[in-house]
């Protein structure tokens, strides 16, 4: 047995069973996601949000992407994206400090008090 899981049972009954707690723990934060998008918590709203959101992500990659199984190459795999997509928001937020503010002083923004059929010009 290499443990990926050929000695589990293939029945249905089986598959819908080990997938329903998880399952049943996302519809859970999903419905405390819902509710705490109506409490008003101040700057702990993020913080709970992102925890919440990180849970979910542990619960999806451990659970229905198989990260649990103890094949290297699939952890290889995950650890590879998690490191490109890290790469590609530190790029993203790197390129959004350095450029300036849109409402910065003398920018030149549309009119939007004048009307569109008189034929002025909106800059």
């Amino acid at each position: 047995m290499t443990g990926l899981g050929e000695h589990l049972p293939l029945t249905g009954r089986a598959i819908v069973w080990r997938n329903l707690l998880p399952w049943g723990a996302l519809v859970a934060l999903l419905a405390l996601t819902c509710t705490l998008a109506y409490v008003p918590m101040g700057r702990g709203n993020l913080v709970v949000s992102l925890g919440i959101a990180a849970a979910k992500t542990t619960i999806i990659a451990l659970f229905f992407m198989g990260l649990r199984r103890p094949d290297p190459l699939l952890r290889l795999t995950a650890c590879a994206a998690l490191l490109w997509i890290g790469f590609m928001f530190a790029l993203t937020f790197g390129d959004q400090q350095t450029r300036p503010p849109q409402a910065e002083p003398g920018t030149v923004t549309p009119d939007s008090t004048a009307p569109l059929a008189t034929g002025r010009r909106l800059f």
